[in-house]
């Protein structure tokens, strides 16, 4: 890799795995008459373009150098089969892990999502499947893996990047879901290559739990 290829990829990596991982949306600045949860959709909608801008225009590569390719039915099987894994562990860190360590779920924030109305759910779940995907599993397991040599290596930093970037909007015991569904994510990336099914997979799984009525 040249010097400038490099640069190009750390800056790209900053913007596109240490940014969101830090909770950036705490820090914009209200809106005259615009809801907060509306600016920070905005935002990450935006931070995607800025990526897929950067990949097209600055690193002068196609797409498919994140991982987005031609779907196919492996695509959506194996994204289905990849959400089941996902939302059955999540019910067992439920069930099981929460009450051995006396940790409660952010039932608050659950709540001000639910109440919300189902389009802007609706939204809210896909801009998570696709931008998160994107930038942690796409742009972060791909460059990063190119700069370390080693993917394995990548897809455990980019885990726990995601992992942490919900801590600022969820707290501390959401890292256990957080992380849980992170590594499964992870492994089917490593595994396919395929961004799409990974979109599907994560898609699926937040939709079982914020658009199924409660």
């Amino acid at each position: 890799m040249t010097a400038t290829r490099r640069a190009t990829t750390l800056i790209g990596l900053a913007i596109a795995v240490v940014l969101p991982a830090i909770g950036p949306t705490r820090f914009l600045p209200p809106v005259a008459g615009v809801d907060p949860l509306y600016v920070r959709e905005w935002f990450w909608w935006a931070l995607l373009a800025v990526v897929l801008l950067y990949v097209l225009l600055v690193e002068r590569r196609s797409l498919a150098s994140i991982g987005l390719k031609r779907p196919g039915w492996r695509t959506v099987a194996f994204g289905a089969l990849a959400s089941g894994v996902a939302a059955g562990g999540m019910v067992a860190v439920f069930t099981f892990v929460f009450p051995a360590l006396h940790l409660h779920a952010n039932a608050e924030q659950m709540q001000k999502i639910v109440q919300t109305p189902f389009w802007y759910r609706f939204f809210l779940v896909t801009r998570a499947a696709v931008m998160e995907e994107t930038l942690f599993r796409g742009y972060g397991i791909e460059r990063l893996g190119e700069l370390l040599g080693n993917r394995w290596v990548a897809g455990a930093a980019t885990c726990v990047m995601f992992t942490f970037a919900h801590l600022s909007g969820w707290g501390w015991a959401q890292l256990l879901i957080a992380g849980w569904g992170g590594i499964v994510l992870t492994l089917l990336y490593l595994w396919r290559r395929d961004l799409v099914c990974n979109m599907i997979g994560h898609w699926i799984t937040d939709a079982v739990g914020v658009l199924l009525p409660h």
